[in-house]
């Protein structure tokens, strides 16, 4: 919907895309609006895969055979639904997002994830290929990881918790078998 930039109020489109200045209908200032003419034209339904590109219509600024769907909120460039990246209710192309990320500007925008399964299953075999006597430290540690992280999420891509009950159970293994080498060295 197109709204006027003093009142915010709706704006027809009867108004839009004439050669004159025309009163708002809602607080009567004296406004323009010139849009491209895809904006107010109902699309016409393809077959699916078919790609339809009217004269009027804008195509995307990445793959010009492709019909463009929103403008990006950043550059202004034309986007294709694949192009479209919806960002804190923003529409932004991928360049810009590029640019927002180099300057320091995304906060938010989450690049990698620690695998905290992967974590604790290393912490809980590793020492026991290596350095058998560490497992005493790593293997407490392993089960702290497992329970601290078992919400977190995992990966961008779905993963199960496989790896993190794995890892509590060689860790549980490895503490039972300290607590039996301990208790059998006491008992000595």
């Amino acid at each position: 919907m197109i709204a006027c930039i003093k009142c915010q109020g709706p704006i027809g489109a009867n108004r839009i895309n004439t050669d004159n200045y025309l009163p708002c209908p809602n607080c009567g200032s004296k406004i323009r609006i010139n849009v491209f003419p895809a904006y107010i034209r109902k699309a016409p339904k393809a077959e699916t895969g078919q790609i339809l590109i009217i004269d009027d219509d804008a195509s995307c600024f990445y793959h010009p055979s492709k019909k463009a769907v929103i403008p990006c909120s950043s550059c202004g460039r034309f986007l294709c639904s694949l192009c479209d990246v919806e960002m804190n209710g923003e529409h932004i192309c991928f360049s810009c997002i590029a640019n927002k990320k180099s300057k320091g500007e995304l906060k938010d925008l989450e690049t990698h994830r620690t695998l905290y399964d992967s974590v604790a299953i290393r912490m809980a075999v590793l020492p026991l290929l290596f350095f058998l006597w560490a497992t005493i430290i790593t293997a407490p540690i392993s089960i702290y990881i497992v329970f601290k992280y078992w919400k977190k999420p995992s990966s961008i891509i779905e993963r199960s918790k496989v790896r993190f009950i794995a890892a509590f159970c060689i860790a549980a293994v490895q503490i039972g078998g300290w607590s039996f080498y301990f208790h059998e060295l006491l008992n000595k």
